[in-house]
């Protein structure tokens, strides 16, 4: 089986979770989510089967959007209502207008100190493992950017907020950073991921809808490369430009818009391919 598969991931469970019941109802073992949620989160979770495995890297680079629930007053040492409780703070609530004050200052490009409870790496050790044991180490500011940051919901304490994020975002991390610039705490108590590229959240399968879509025989769950990735369509000839292209050779074309491309021969899906200044190279085959 190979495609990819847009999964409304459900609360508490783990994004690896979601690929074992996969693998399980699809007979599958190639099978790879291009972006970690934590239990408490839910939403979308694509996912890579087979050979498209290979675009996992790919498509976890795209920009995401989130709805986040917070409330103020304390922070945990996740950042998040799963954790310990560590500080709390007097002041509870805040306005509006200072909410919206504050939120201004994270958007665009900025710096973001990630969480320990995360999955990144120092000196090969995960700093989840390092946090469990109590152990917290200095981790490198990373430059991300927030394309738009708006407050759905708002009572002084408690509210949501959607945004719109790059690739390594920690939604926790953010909100830990616009509670203490409120000269407070804040901590996410929900987290729903809508969107990840084109891929929708209305547009996902619950893993209950896959295995009873699968065994009825009717995996319309599943996209094709072509399909997913909506880049404009290139036809090559079966000469010359047909063999480099399939030997990982650069080909030299005219008036051709720099950009990636889905590429074709004969109207067979062959790759995907990137131009630039009139020289194409494919970087994924089919």
């Amino acid at each position: 089986m190979e495609g990819i598969i847009n999964v409304n991931k459900p609360t508490g469970i783990t994004s690896f979770d979601v690929i074992r019941v996969l693998r399980k109802v699809l007979k599958e073992r190639r099978i790879g989510h291009t972006g970690t949620l934590d239990p408490l989160a839910e939403g979308v979770l694509v996912v890579c089967l087979g050979r498209t495995t290979r675009l996992v890297q790919d498509i976890e680079s795209y920009s995401k959007v989130y709805l986040a629930g917070f409330e103020l007053g304390y922070s945990t040492d996740t950042y998040d209502i799963e954790g310990k409780i560590i500080e709390r703070s007097e002041k509870r609530s805040v306005t509006r207008e200072e909410l919206e004050k504050v939120i201004k200052k994270f958007i665009g490009d900025i710096k973001q100190v990630p969480p320990m409870y995360s999955a990144l790496k120092v000196d090969g050790q995960r700093l989840y493992d390092l946090a469990r044991q109590g152990i917290e180490v200095e981790r490198k500011s990373r430059d991300i950017h927030i394309d738009f940051i708006e407050i759905v919901d708002f009572d002084g304490e408690k509210g949501k907020i959607r945004c719109g994020v790059s690739k390594g975002t920690y939604i926790r991390s953010l909100i830990d950073d616009i509670g203490k610039e409120l000269g407070t705490y804040a901590t996410m108590n929900s987290l729903v991921r809508e969107r990840v590229g084109e891929s929708q959240l209305s547009d996902s399968y619950t893993l209950e809808e896959i295995e009873k879509l699968h065994e009825e025989g009717k995996d319309i769950f599943l996209q094709s490369v072509e399909d997913f990735f909506q880049y404009p369509k290139l036809e090559i000839d079966t000469g010359k430009n047909l063999t480099l292209f399939l030997n990982g050779n650069t080909i030299k074309l005219d008036l051709v818009k720099n950009g990636k491309y889905r590429v074709y021969s004969k109207n067979k899906f062959l790759g995907l391919a990137i131009v630039n200044n009139n020289l194409l190279k494919g970087y994924k085959y089919f």
